[in-house]
Protein backbone atom coordinates (compact mmCIF):
# COMPACT_ATOMS: atom_id res chain seq x y z
CA UNK A 1 0.00 0.00 0.00
CA UNK A 2 2.90 2.31 1.18
CA UNK A 3 4.33 1.85 -2.43
CA UNK A 4 0.84 2.60 -4.19
CA UNK A 5 0.59 5.83 -2.64
CA UNK A 6 4.58 6.94 -3.86
CA UNK A 7 3.54 5.77 -7.20
CA UNK A 8 0.65 7.99 -7.05
CA UNK A 9 2.34 11.16 -5.86
CA UNK A 10 5.55 10.52 -8.37
CA UNK A 11 2.64 10.21 -10.98
CA UNK A 12 0.98 13.43 -9.91
CA UNK A 13 3.92 15.82 -8.69
CA UNK A 14 6.88 14.14 -10.48
CA UNK A 15 10.20 11.96 -9.10
CA UNK A 16 11.59 15.16 -7.72
CA UNK A 17 9.22 16.54 -5.89
CA UNK A 18 9.80 14.94 -2.75
CA UNK A 19 12.40 12.79 -0.55
CA UNK A 20 11.73 9.30 1.43
CA UNK A 21 12.66 9.02 4.61
CA UNK A 22 12.97 5.52 6.26
CA UNK A 23 11.64 5.27 10.18
CA UNK A 24 11.67 2.61 12.44
CA UNK A 25 7.47 2.65 12.55
CA UNK A 26 6.93 2.45 8.55
CA UNK A 27 5.36 4.62 7.88
CA UNK A 28 5.74 6.51 4.51
CA UNK A 29 7.96 9.50 5.48
CA UNK A 30 8.32 12.23 2.72
CA UNK A 31 10.17 15.39 2.83
CA UNK A 32 8.18 18.47 0.71
CA UNK A 33 9.22 21.78 -0.35
CA UNK A 34 7.29 24.30 1.64
CA UNK A 35 5.32 25.51 -1.83
CA UNK A 36 4.41 22.11 -2.38
CA UNK A 37 3.05 21.45 1.37
CA UNK A 38 -0.74 22.51 0.39
CA UNK A 39 -1.08 20.64 -3.20
CA UNK A 40 0.55 17.35 -1.16
CA UNK A 41 -2.09 17.24 1.53
CA UNK A 42 -4.68 18.56 -1.03
CA UNK A 43 -4.05 15.44 -3.23
CA UNK A 44 -4.26 13.03 -0.63
CA UNK A 45 -6.93 14.58 0.87
CA UNK A 46 -9.02 14.44 -1.79
CA UNK A 47 -7.91 13.43 -4.98
CA UNK A 48 -5.83 10.24 -4.06
CA UNK A 49 -8.22 7.94 -4.45
CA UNK A 50 -9.03 6.62 -1.75
CA UNK A 51 -8.27 9.51 0.09
CA UNK A 52 -6.37 10.55 4.11
CA UNK A 53 -9.32 11.70 5.23
CA UNK A 54 -8.05 12.75 8.69
CA UNK A 55 -5.19 14.97 9.80
CA UNK A 56 -4.47 12.38 12.75
CA UNK A 57 -1.70 14.87 14.10
CA UNK A 58 0.30 18.38 13.24
CA UNK A 59 3.77 18.73 14.89
CA UNK A 60 6.95 20.36 14.57
CA UNK A 61 10.48 19.25 15.65
CA UNK A 62 13.25 22.10 17.21
CA UNK A 63 16.42 20.37 14.89
CA UNK A 64 19.06 22.68 15.51
CA UNK A 65 20.60 20.44 18.47
CA UNK A 66 20.23 17.04 16.60
CA UNK A 67 22.94 15.62 15.83
CA UNK A 68 22.15 12.47 14.11
CA UNK A 69 20.55 13.58 11.28
CA UNK A 70 22.46 12.05 8.28
CA UNK A 71 20.68 11.72 5.06
CA UNK A 72 17.45 14.27 5.98
CA UNK A 73 17.63 17.75 4.41
CA UNK A 74 18.86 20.55 6.42
CA UNK A 75 16.15 22.40 8.59
CA UNK A 76 16.18 24.38 11.60
CA UNK A 77 12.77 23.27 12.52
CA UNK A 78 11.09 20.98 10.99
CA UNK A 79 6.68 21.51 10.67
CA UNK A 80 4.78 17.17 10.69
CA UNK A 81 1.96 16.39 9.25
CA UNK A 82 0.54 13.00 10.55
CA UNK A 83 -2.53 11.75 7.66
CA UNK A 84 -4.77 8.74 8.17
CA UNK A 85 -6.50 6.72 5.49
CA UNK A 86 -9.55 4.38 7.20
CA UNK A 87 -9.87 3.20 3.48
CA UNK A 88 -6.30 2.00 3.18
CA UNK A 89 -5.70 1.25 6.62
CA UNK A 90 -2.72 3.20 6.26
CA UNK A 91 -1.08 6.25 7.39
CA UNK A 92 1.40 8.78 5.96
CA UNK A 93 3.76 11.76 7.13
CA UNK A 94 5.13 14.70 5.67
CA UNK A 95 7.45 16.84 6.40
CA UNK A 96 8.48 20.93 5.79
CA UNK A 97 11.61 22.06 6.44
CA UNK A 98 12.39 25.41 7.30
CA UNK A 99 15.42 27.44 8.22
CA UNK A 100 15.81 29.96 10.95
CA UNK A 101 14.97 33.09 9.42
CA UNK A 102 11.93 31.78 7.28
CA UNK A 103 9.25 30.04 10.06
CA UNK A 104 6.24 30.10 8.35
CA UNK A 105 4.15 28.18 6.39
CA UNK A 106 0.62 28.65 4.83
CA UNK A 107 -2.38 26.99 6.77
CA UNK A 108 -4.48 23.99 6.23
CA UNK A 109 -7.41 25.13 8.42
CA UNK A 110 -9.64 24.84 5.09
CA UNK A 111 -8.70 21.59 4.14
CA UNK A 112 -8.93 20.06 7.67
CA UNK A 113 -10.80 22.37 10.28
CA UNK A 114 -8.78 20.49 12.95
CA UNK A 115 -5.80 22.33 12.08
CA UNK A 116 -7.00 25.18 13.88
CA UNK A 117 -6.05 24.11 16.89
CA UNK A 118 -2.60 22.03 16.24
CA UNK A 119 -1.75 24.85 14.07
CA UNK A 120 -1.92 27.30 17.07
CA UNK A 121 -0.45 24.82 19.03
CA UNK A 122 2.90 24.77 16.87
CA UNK A 123 2.81 28.54 16.97
CA UNK A 124 2.61 28.70 20.87
CA UNK A 125 5.04 26.11 21.52
CA UNK A 126 7.62 26.86 18.33
CA UNK A 127 6.79 30.32 16.71
CA UNK A 128 5.93 28.87 13.55
CA UNK A 129 3.51 31.54 11.62
CA UNK A 130 0.45 29.91 9.93
CA UNK A 131 -0.32 32.09 7.34
CA UNK A 132 -4.04 32.64 6.63
CA UNK A 133 -4.97 31.09 10.02
CA UNK A 134 -8.01 32.84 11.18
CA UNK A 135 -7.01 33.22 15.00
CA UNK A 136 -3.25 32.72 15.35
CA UNK A 137 -2.86 33.66 18.92
CA UNK A 138 -1.39 31.51 22.21
CA UNK A 139 -3.48 28.26 22.90
CA UNK A 140 -1.65 26.34 25.55
CA UNK A 141 0.64 29.20 27.12
CA UNK A 142 -0.85 32.71 29.13
CA UNK A 143 -1.01 35.25 26.13
CA UNK A 144 1.89 37.47 28.06
CA UNK A 145 4.04 34.24 28.05
CA UNK A 146 7.38 35.11 26.35
CA UNK A 147 9.86 32.71 24.24
CA UNK A 148 8.24 29.33 23.10
CA UNK A 149 8.56 26.26 25.12
CA UNK A 150 9.50 23.51 23.19
CA UNK A 151 12.32 24.91 21.41
CA UNK A 152 15.65 23.69 22.13
CA UNK A 153 16.80 26.84 23.93
CA UNK A 154 13.94 27.38 26.54
CA UNK A 155 14.84 26.12 30.09
CA UNK A 156 13.06 23.12 31.19
CA UNK A 157 13.08 23.56 34.56
CA UNK A 158 12.48 26.15 36.81
CA UNK A 159 15.75 26.18 38.27
CA UNK A 160 17.01 26.99 35.41
CA UNK A 161 15.35 30.54 34.78
CA UNK A 162 15.53 33.54 37.37
CA UNK A 163 13.60 33.78 40.42
CA UNK A 164 9.81 34.86 39.85
CA UNK A 165 8.87 38.07 40.59
CA UNK A 166 5.80 40.11 40.04
CA UNK A 167 6.95 44.30 39.80
CA UNK A 168 3.37 46.59 39.94
CA UNK A 169 4.11 47.32 36.13
CA UNK A 170 3.70 43.42 35.26
CA UNK A 171 0.70 42.97 37.62
CA UNK A 172 -0.68 45.38 35.54
CA UNK A 173 -0.01 43.88 32.33
CA UNK A 174 -1.52 40.41 33.58
CA UNK A 175 -4.41 41.64 34.82
CA UNK A 176 -4.73 43.64 31.26
CA UNK A 177 -4.48 40.29 29.67
CA UNK A 178 -7.13 38.90 31.32
CA UNK A 179 -9.56 41.12 30.02
CA UNK A 180 -12.37 39.34 28.00
CA UNK A 181 -12.35 40.98 24.19
CA UNK A 182 -15.12 39.03 22.55
CA UNK A 183 -13.42 40.38 18.69
CA UNK A 184 -10.12 38.75 19.99
CA UNK A 185 -12.07 35.47 20.29
CA UNK A 186 -13.42 34.98 16.96
CA UNK A 187 -17.07 36.53 17.80
CA UNK A 188 -19.29 38.86 16.18
CA UNK A 189 -21.90 41.20 16.91
CA UNK A 190 -25.37 40.68 14.79
CA UNK A 191 -25.76 44.27 14.29
CA UNK A 192 -24.34 47.39 15.09
CA UNK A 193 -26.77 48.19 17.32
CA UNK A 194 -26.82 44.92 19.26
CA UNK A 195 -24.35 43.76 22.03
CA UNK A 196 -22.94 40.69 23.17
CA UNK A 197 -24.50 38.54 26.34
CA UNK A 198 -21.78 36.64 27.40
CA UNK A 199 -21.41 33.55 29.98
CA UNK A 200 -18.18 31.91 31.20
CA UNK A 201 -18.19 28.50 31.62
CA UNK A 202 -15.49 27.03 34.10
CA UNK A 203 -12.73 27.38 34.61
CA UNK A 204 -14.14 26.14 37.85
CA UNK A 205 -17.25 24.94 36.81
CA UNK A 206 -17.91 20.77 38.23
CA UNK A 207 -19.15 20.31 34.57
CA UNK A 208 -15.93 21.33 32.73
CA UNK A 209 -14.23 18.20 33.99
CA UNK A 210 -11.06 19.92 35.34
CA UNK A 211 -9.94 23.49 34.60
CA UNK A 212 -11.51 24.02 31.26
CA UNK A 213 -13.60 27.03 29.86
CA UNK A 214 -15.78 27.99 27.52
CA UNK A 215 -17.01 31.58 26.44
CA UNK A 216 -20.60 31.26 25.57
CA UNK A 217 -22.30 34.51 23.41
CA UNK A 218 -26.04 33.61 24.12
CA UNK A 219 -29.40 34.91 23.08
CA UNK A 220 -31.27 34.38 25.91
CA UNK A 221 -30.73 30.72 26.76
CA UNK A 222 -29.71 29.86 23.31
CA UNK A 223 -26.05 29.72 22.42
CA UNK A 224 -25.02 31.76 19.55
CA UNK A 225 -21.15 30.92 19.83
CA UNK A 226 -19.13 28.99 22.28
CA UNK A 227 -15.46 29.07 22.36
CA UNK A 228 -13.44 26.42 24.25
CA UNK A 229 -10.34 27.95 26.42
CA UNK A 230 -7.57 25.35 27.18
CA UNK A 231 -4.04 25.61 28.73
CA UNK A 232 -5.20 26.06 32.49
CA UNK A 233 -3.82 22.01 33.13
CA UNK A 234 -0.50 22.48 30.85
CA UNK A 235 2.53 20.77 32.68
CA UNK A 236 4.81 20.57 29.86
CA UNK A 237 4.84 16.76 29.52
CA UNK A 238 6.62 16.84 26.10
CA UNK A 239 9.10 19.12 27.28
CA UNK A 240 9.41 17.05 30.44
CA UNK A 241 9.77 13.82 27.97
CA UNK A 242 12.72 15.12 26.90
CA UNK A 243 14.67 15.72 29.59
CA UNK A 244 13.95 12.14 31.43
CA UNK A 245 15.41 9.09 30.58
CA UNK A 246 13.54 6.52 28.39
CA UNK A 247 12.65 4.30 31.52
CA UNK A 248 12.20 7.56 34.48
CA UNK A 249 9.42 9.19 31.99
CA UNK A 250 7.19 6.33 31.88
CA UNK A 251 5.55 7.22 35.40
CA UNK A 252 4.75 10.36 33.49
CA UNK A 253 3.03 8.82 30.67
CA UNK A 254 0.12 8.05 33.51
CA UNK A 255 -0.60 10.76 34.14
CA UNK A 256 -2.00 12.25 30.56
CA UNK A 257 -5.11 10.87 30.94
CA UNK A 258 -4.90 10.18 34.59
CA UNK A 259 -8.01 7.89 34.40
CA UNK A 260 -6.23 5.21 32.00
CA UNK A 261 -2.99 5.04 34.01
CA UNK A 262 -0.77 1.99 32.54
CA UNK A 263 -2.79 2.61 29.02
CA UNK A 264 -1.04 5.64 28.24
CA UNK A 265 2.56 3.18 29.21
CA UNK A 266 1.12 1.17 26.08
CA UNK A 267 1.72 3.63 23.35
CA UNK A 268 4.90 4.81 24.66
CA UNK A 269 6.67 1.84 25.95
CA UNK A 270 5.53 0.36 22.50
CA UNK A 271 7.38 2.99 20.37
CA UNK A 272 11.12 2.85 22.29
CA UNK A 273 10.46 -0.73 21.59
CA UNK A 274 10.05 -0.56 17.90
CA UNK A 275 12.88 2.08 18.32
CA UNK A 276 15.13 -0.73 19.83
CA UNK A 277 14.10 -3.91 17.97
CA UNK A 278 12.43 -5.33 20.88
CA UNK A 279 10.49 -8.44 20.70
CA UNK A 280 8.09 -8.79 24.02
CA UNK A 281 7.36 -12.15 24.87
CA UNK A 282 4.26 -13.52 24.90
CA UNK A 283 3.02 -13.60 28.38
CA UNK A 284 4.05 -10.02 28.67
CA UNK A 285 1.83 -9.18 26.01
CA UNK A 286 -1.48 -11.03 27.22
CA UNK A 287 -0.74 -9.21 30.92
CA UNK A 288 -0.68 -5.71 28.47
CA UNK A 289 -3.60 -6.43 27.04
CA UNK A 290 -5.42 -7.37 30.31
CA UNK A 291 -4.30 -4.83 32.45
CA UNK A 292 -5.23 -1.85 29.28
CA UNK A 293 -8.82 -3.78 29.55
CA UNK A 294 -9.15 -2.84 33.04
CA UNK A 295 -7.95 0.45 32.97
CA UNK A 296 -10.69 0.51 29.93
CA UNK A 297 -13.57 -0.25 32.35
CA UNK A 298 -12.44 1.93 35.50
CA UNK A 299 -12.28 5.02 32.88
CA UNK A 300 -16.10 4.17 31.40
CA UNK A 301 -16.92 3.42 34.82
CA UNK A 302 -16.04 6.73 36.09
CA UNK A 303 -17.50 8.24 32.74
CA UNK A 304 -20.75 6.37 32.89
CA UNK A 305 -21.72 7.47 36.62
CA UNK A 306 -20.41 11.34 35.85
CA UNK A 307 -22.67 11.27 32.74
CA UNK A 308 -25.43 10.54 34.35
CA UNK A 309 -24.47 12.94 37.30
CA UNK A 310 -23.89 16.05 35.01
CA UNK A 311 -27.67 15.67 33.53
CA UNK A 312 -28.62 15.08 37.39
CA UNK A 313 -29.38 11.71 38.34
CA UNK A 314 -27.21 11.32 41.54
CA UNK A 315 -27.10 8.04 42.48
CA UNK A 316 -25.53 5.84 39.73
CA UNK A 317 -22.02 7.43 40.15
CA UNK A 318 -21.85 6.09 43.68
CA UNK A 319 -22.47 2.49 42.48
CA UNK A 320 -20.11 2.79 39.83
CA UNK A 321 -17.44 4.09 42.11
CA UNK A 322 -18.20 1.29 44.09
CA UNK A 323 -17.26 -1.00 40.73
CA UNK A 324 -14.58 1.49 40.10
CA UNK A 325 -12.74 0.82 43.30
CA UNK A 326 -13.06 -3.10 42.67
CA UNK A 327 -10.97 -2.66 39.36
CA UNK A 328 -8.31 -0.51 41.55
CA UNK A 329 -7.99 -3.32 43.84
CA UNK A 330 -7.27 -6.29 41.59
CA UNK A 331 -4.72 -3.31 40.21
CA UNK A 332 -3.07 -3.02 43.40
CA UNK A 333 -3.06 -6.46 44.29
CA UNK A 334 -0.93 -6.98 40.34
CA UNK A 335 1.40 -4.05 40.27
CA UNK A 336 1.06 -2.48 43.71
CA UNK A 337 -0.31 0.74 42.88
CA UNK A 338 -4.09 1.60 42.01
CA UNK A 339 -4.74 4.37 39.52
CA UNK A 340 -1.20 5.16 38.43
CA UNK A 341 0.39 1.89 38.63
CA UNK A 342 3.24 2.47 35.92
CA UNK A 343 3.42 -1.08 35.47
CA UNK A 344 4.31 -1.03 31.79
CA UNK A 345 8.48 -1.39 31.23
CA UNK A 346 10.51 -1.27 28.50
CA UNK A 347 10.58 -5.31 27.14
CA UNK A 348 7.89 -6.33 29.50
CA UNK A 349 6.39 -5.45 32.83
CA UNK A 350 7.44 -4.43 36.16
CA UNK A 351 6.12 -7.94 38.09
CA UNK A 352 4.84 -11.09 37.02
CA UNK A 353 1.45 -11.81 37.77
CA UNK A 354 0.90 -12.82 42.03
CA UNK A 355 -0.31 -16.07 43.43
CA UNK A 356 -4.17 -16.39 42.92
CA UNK A 357 -4.56 -13.32 40.56
CA UNK A 358 -6.44 -15.26 38.30
CA UNK A 359 -9.45 -16.00 41.17
CA UNK A 360 -9.41 -12.22 41.99
CA UNK A 361 -10.38 -11.48 38.23
CA UNK A 362 -12.32 -14.14 37.64
CA UNK A 363 -14.60 -12.82 40.82
CA UNK A 364 -15.07 -9.75 39.02
CA UNK A 365 -15.95 -10.14 35.24
CA UNK A 366 -18.58 -12.74 37.01
CA UNK A 367 -19.75 -10.10 38.87
CA UNK A 368 -19.62 -7.26 36.60
CA UNK A 369 -22.17 -7.67 33.85
CA UNK A 370 -25.21 -8.19 35.94
CA UNK A 371 -24.53 -4.49 37.47
CA UNK A 372 -24.22 -2.95 33.82
CA UNK A 373 -27.17 -4.70 32.97
CA UNK A 374 -29.04 -3.08 36.61
CA UNK A 375 -27.10 0.53 35.45
CA UNK A 376 -28.60 0.09 31.57
CA UNK A 377 -32.36 0.00 33.33
CA UNK A 378 -31.10 2.93 36.06
CA UNK A 379 -29.43 5.17 33.72
CA UNK A 380 -30.27 4.44 29.92
CA UNK A 381 -33.78 3.13 29.81
CA UNK A 382 -34.36 6.55 32.24
CA UNK A 383 -36.91 8.51 30.23
CA UNK A 384 -35.32 12.02 31.11
CA UNK A 385 -32.11 10.80 29.91
CA UNK A 386 -33.20 9.84 26.63
CA UNK A 387 -35.02 13.35 26.34
CA UNK A 388 -31.89 15.46 27.71
CA UNK A 389 -29.22 13.02 25.35
CA UNK A 390 -31.38 11.93 22.32
CA UNK A 391 -30.74 14.02 19.20
CA UNK A 392 -28.31 16.65 21.36
CA UNK A 393 -24.78 17.34 20.21
CA UNK A 394 -24.80 15.49 16.46
CA UNK A 395 -22.74 14.86 14.13
CA UNK A 396 -22.15 12.83 11.22
CA UNK A 397 -19.21 10.40 10.42
CA UNK A 398 -17.40 12.64 7.74
CA UNK A 399 -17.75 15.81 10.57
CA UNK A 400 -16.12 13.33 13.13
CA UNK A 401 -13.41 12.63 11.06
CA UNK A 402 -12.52 16.14 9.48
CA UNK A 403 -12.45 17.24 12.97
CA UNK A 404 -10.30 14.52 13.99
CA UNK A 405 -12.43 12.52 16.55
CA UNK A 406 -11.67 9.28 17.15
CA UNK A 407 -12.86 6.35 19.60
CA UNK A 408 -16.47 6.25 20.77
CA UNK A 409 -17.08 9.33 19.65
CA UNK A 410 -16.37 8.31 15.90
CA UNK A 411 -17.49 4.98 16.15
CA UNK A 412 -21.50 6.59 17.65
CA UNK A 413 -21.92 7.45 14.21
CA UNK A 414 -22.19 4.65 12.79
CA UNK A 415 -18.25 4.16 11.58
CA UNK A 416 -17.13 0.61 12.85
CA UNK A 417 -13.10 1.09 13.35
CA UNK A 418 -11.35 0.35 16.10
CA UNK A 419 -7.63 0.00 16.03
CA UNK A 420 -7.31 -2.87 17.74
CA UNK A 421 -8.99 -4.86 15.02
CA UNK A 422 -7.25 -2.72 11.81
CA UNK A 423 -3.97 -2.61 13.16
CA UNK A 424 -3.49 -5.03 16.10
CA UNK A 425 -1.10 -4.65 18.34
CA UNK A 426 0.43 -6.64 21.47
CA UNK A 427 -1.33 -10.23 20.14
CA UNK A 428 -5.26 -8.37 19.61
CA UNK A 429 -5.45 -10.34 17.31
CA UNK A 430 -6.18 -13.16 19.06
CA UNK A 431 -9.22 -11.93 20.72
CA UNK A 432 -12.75 -12.54 20.15
CA UNK A 433 -14.79 -9.29 20.54
CA UNK A 434 -17.02 -6.63 18.57
CA UNK A 435 -16.78 -2.71 18.13
CA UNK A 436 -19.67 -1.26 19.24
CA UNK A 437 -21.38 1.21 16.92
CA UNK A 438 -23.91 4.15 17.36
CA UNK A 439 -26.53 5.46 14.70
CA UNK A 440 -26.93 9.21 15.54
CA UNK A 441 -23.47 10.36 16.87
CA UNK A 442 -25.46 12.21 19.48
CA UNK A 443 -25.02 12.44 23.45
CA UNK A 444 -26.75 9.11 24.05
CA UNK A 445 -24.91 7.02 21.43
CA UNK A 446 -21.70 7.91 22.97
CA UNK A 447 -22.44 6.81 26.21
CA UNK A 448 -24.04 3.37 24.71
CA UNK A 449 -20.69 2.68 22.96
CA UNK A 450 -18.84 3.00 25.58
CA UNK A 451 -20.97 0.87 27.60
CA UNK A 452 -21.11 -1.98 25.60
CA UNK A 453 -16.85 -1.48 25.31
CA UNK A 454 -17.18 -2.16 29.02
CA UNK A 455 -18.71 -5.31 28.20
CA UNK A 456 -16.26 -6.31 25.33
CA UNK A 457 -13.69 -5.51 27.38
CA UNK A 458 -15.34 -8.24 30.26
CA UNK A 459 -14.84 -10.97 26.89
CA UNK A 460 -10.94 -9.83 26.10
CA UNK A 461 -10.27 -9.91 29.83
CA UNK A 462 -11.87 -13.42 30.45
CA UNK A 463 -9.95 -14.72 27.34
CA UNK A 464 -6.57 -13.00 28.85
CA UNK A 465 -7.23 -15.21 31.92
CA UNK A 466 -7.83 -18.63 30.20
CA UNK A 467 -5.14 -18.44 27.88
CA UNK A 468 -2.54 -16.71 29.63
CA UNK A 469 0.67 -18.58 28.78
CA UNK A 470 4.20 -19.40 30.53
CA UNK A 471 7.40 -17.78 30.28
CA UNK A 472 9.03 -14.41 30.86
CA UNK A 473 7.37 -11.10 32.04
CA UNK A 474 10.03 -9.36 30.46
CA UNK A 475 12.48 -9.25 27.26
CA UNK A 476 16.05 -10.75 27.34
CA UNK A 477 17.55 -7.80 25.74
CA UNK A 478 20.21 -5.71 26.52
CA UNK A 479 18.03 -2.31 26.57
CA UNK A 480 15.18 -3.63 28.59
CA UNK A 481 15.13 -1.89 31.52
CA UNK A 482 15.19 -2.22 34.36
CA UNK A 483 16.99 -5.63 33.78
CA UNK A 484 15.66 -9.19 35.09
CA UNK A 485 16.80 -9.27 38.18
CA UNK A 486 18.69 -12.84 37.32
CA UNK A 487 20.96 -10.50 35.08
CA UNK A 488 21.47 -8.23 37.75
CA UNK A 489 23.91 -10.42 40.55
CA UNK A 490 25.62 -12.81 38.39
CA UNK A 491 28.53 -10.78 38.76
CA UNK A 492 29.98 -7.43 39.44
CA UNK A 493 29.59 -6.37 35.97
CA UNK A 494 26.00 -7.24 35.02
CA UNK A 495 25.18 -5.21 38.53
CA UNK A 496 27.07 -1.88 37.11
CA UNK A 497 25.37 -2.50 33.88
CA UNK A 498 21.88 -2.62 36.25
CA UNK A 499 22.87 0.51 38.13
CA UNK A 500 23.70 2.22 35.00
CA UNK A 501 20.71 1.38 32.82
CA UNK A 502 18.35 2.33 35.70
CA UNK A 503 20.17 5.71 36.63
CA UNK A 504 21.03 6.81 33.08
CA UNK A 505 18.47 4.93 31.39
CA UNK A 506 19.35 2.68 28.27
CA UNK A 507 21.06 4.36 24.95
CA UNK A 508 18.22 3.83 22.51
CA UNK A 509 19.39 4.08 18.70
CA UNK A 510 18.62 7.03 16.60
CA UNK A 511 15.51 7.03 14.64
CA UNK A 512 11.51 7.77 14.68
CA UNK A 513 9.06 5.88 15.47
CA UNK A 514 5.60 6.76 16.09
CA UNK A 515 2.47 4.03 18.14
CA UNK A 516 -0.89 4.55 18.28
CA UNK A 517 -3.29 2.45 20.46
CA UNK A 518 -7.00 2.48 20.87
CA UNK A 519 -6.79 4.17 24.46
CA UNK A 520 -10.04 5.00 27.02
CA UNK A 521 -10.85 8.11 25.08
CA UNK A 522 -9.67 7.69 21.61
CA UNK A 523 -6.28 7.30 19.83
CA UNK A 524 -3.10 7.76 21.82
CA UNK A 525 -0.20 7.79 19.71
CA UNK A 526 3.34 8.43 21.37
CA UNK A 527 5.98 9.79 18.69
CA UNK A 528 9.42 9.76 19.47
CA UNK A 529 12.53 10.92 17.69
CA UNK A 530 15.54 9.65 19.53
CA UNK A 531 19.34 11.11 18.66
CA UNK A 532 21.15 8.06 20.22
CA UNK A 533 20.80 9.07 23.50
CA UNK A 534 19.98 7.75 26.87
CA UNK A 535 16.86 10.59 26.80
CA UNK A 536 14.11 11.45 23.72
CA UNK A 537 15.18 14.06 21.60
CA UNK A 538 11.58 14.85 20.76
CA UNK A 539 8.55 13.09 22.79
CA UNK A 540 5.38 14.09 20.80
CA UNK A 541 2.25 13.25 22.54
CA UNK A 542 -1.03 13.04 19.72
CA UNK A 543 -3.66 12.80 22.54
CA UNK A 544 -7.25 12.21 21.78
CA UNK A 545 -9.42 14.73 23.96
CA UNK A 546 -7.14 17.74 22.56
CA UNK A 547 -9.17 17.53 18.94
CA UNK A 548 -12.40 16.36 20.50
CA UNK A 549 -12.72 19.29 22.37
CA UNK A 550 -12.13 21.75 19.30
CA UNK A 551 -16.15 20.42 18.10
CA UNK A 552 -18.01 21.84 20.94
CA UNK A 553 -19.32 25.00 18.97
CA UNK A 554 -20.31 22.73 16.16
CA UNK A 555 -22.05 20.05 18.17
CA UNK A 556 -23.97 23.21 20.58
CA UNK A 557 -24.83 26.38 18.21
CA UNK A 558 -28.29 26.60 18.34
CA UNK A 559 -28.96 24.88 21.32
CA UNK A 560 -29.74 25.62 25.14
CA UNK A 561 -26.64 26.04 28.18
CA UNK A 562 -27.84 22.82 29.45
CA UNK A 563 -27.47 21.21 26.73
CA UNK A 564 -23.75 21.73 26.20
CA UNK A 565 -23.66 20.19 30.07
CA UNK A 566 -24.81 16.93 28.30
CA UNK A 567 -22.32 17.87 25.32
CA UNK A 568 -19.68 18.16 27.62
CA UNK A 569 -20.52 14.67 29.71
CA UNK A 570 -20.84 13.15 26.59
CA UNK A 571 -17.42 13.81 25.40
CA UNK A 572 -15.61 11.48 27.86
CA UNK A 573 -12.39 14.44 27.95
CA UNK A 574 -10.13 14.74 31.10
CA UNK A 575 -8.37 18.16 30.95
CA UNK A 576 -4.44 16.63 31.29
CA UNK A 577 -5.45 14.51 28.40
CA UNK A 578 -5.73 17.90 26.47
CA UNK A 579 -3.27 20.72 27.99
CA UNK A 580 -0.61 17.49 28.18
Amino acid sequence: MSDRIMRELSDRFGDGAFAVQPTADKIPTLWVAREHIRPFLGFLKNEAPPGYAMLFDLSAVDERQRVRRQGLPASAYTVVYHLLSFDRNEDIRLKVALSGDSLSLPSVCDIWPSANWYEREVWDMFGIVFEGHPNLRRILMPPTWIGHPLRKDHPARATEMAPYRLSDEREDMEQEALRFVPEEWGMQRHSGDSDFLFLNLGPNHPSAHGVFRVALQLDGEEIVDAVPDIGYHHRGAEKMGERQSWHTYIPYTDRVDYLGGSMNNFPYVLAVERLAGIKVPERAQVIRVMIAEFYRLASHLLFYGTFAQDIGQMSPIFYMFIDREKVFDIMESISGARMHSSYFRIGGVALDLPEGWDERVREFIDYLPARLDQYDRMVMKNSTIRRRTQGVGTYTSAEAIGWSVTGAGLRATGFEWDYRKARPYSGYENYEFDIPTGQHGDCYDRCAVRIEEMRQSIRIIRQCMDNMPAGPYKADHPLTTPPPKARTLHDIETLIDHFLNVSWGPVIPSGEACVTVEATKGLNGYYLTSDGGTMSYRTRIRTPSFPHLQMIPQMCKGLMIADLIAILASIDFVMADVDR
